[in-house]
């Protein structure tokens, strides 16, 4: 038994034993109720001890998950603040991506005018220069044409 019971066994004692008539005394007899005290008093100690025992566990438990919570808290922050920084990070990196995709567009605008610019200046200078073939082929079938009535008048004429 340990101290606790060996009290309540004593109060159980007091209680059931036999009242002295007209008193609040009771008789109770003595050796039984020191044997019993005795033995409470010599476990006390023991259970003292282990209270203390079980105290100082459940408190080195409570400290462990105290500090196992500062540091869940101070990893959950730093992870917070590493989002937060990539999510920063990630939103310059999309408005430098779309700035560079601007630049590129107006840039292969500005290029696509240019080469549409060169192009139509060398089909102007082909067409002048298609234009003045095209006038030297027929200026050169006009003089076949005319010499081919020389033959014909030459051959008139010889024939007479």
């Amino acid at each position: 038994m340990d101290s606790v019971e060996k009290l309540t066994s004593a109060i159980t004692m007091v209680e059931e034993a036999r009242g002295v008539p007209l008193s609040a005394s009771c008789v109770v007899h003595r050796g039984e109720m020191l044997e019993l005290l005795d033995e409470a008093r010599a476990a006390l100690p023991n259970d003292l001890e282990s209270a203390q025992k079980l105290i100082a566990a459940r408190d080195a438990i409570i400290e462990e998950g105290r500090v196992s919570a500062e540091q869940m808290i101070a990893m959950a922050r730093e992870d917070v603040a590493r989002m937060v920084e990539q999510t920063s990070i990630v939103q310059m990196a999309r408005d430098e991506a779309r700035k560079i995709l601007d630049e590129a567009r107006t840039l292969g605008d500005q290029e696509k005018q240019e080469v549409e610019e060169y192009i139509d200046g060398r089909l102007a200078t082909l067409e002048v220069i298609l234009n003045k073939t095209q006038d030297a082929v027929a200026r050169g079938r006009e003089r076949l044409a005319g010499a081919n009535d020389k033959d014909v008048l030459s051959q008139l004429s010889d024939a007479d």
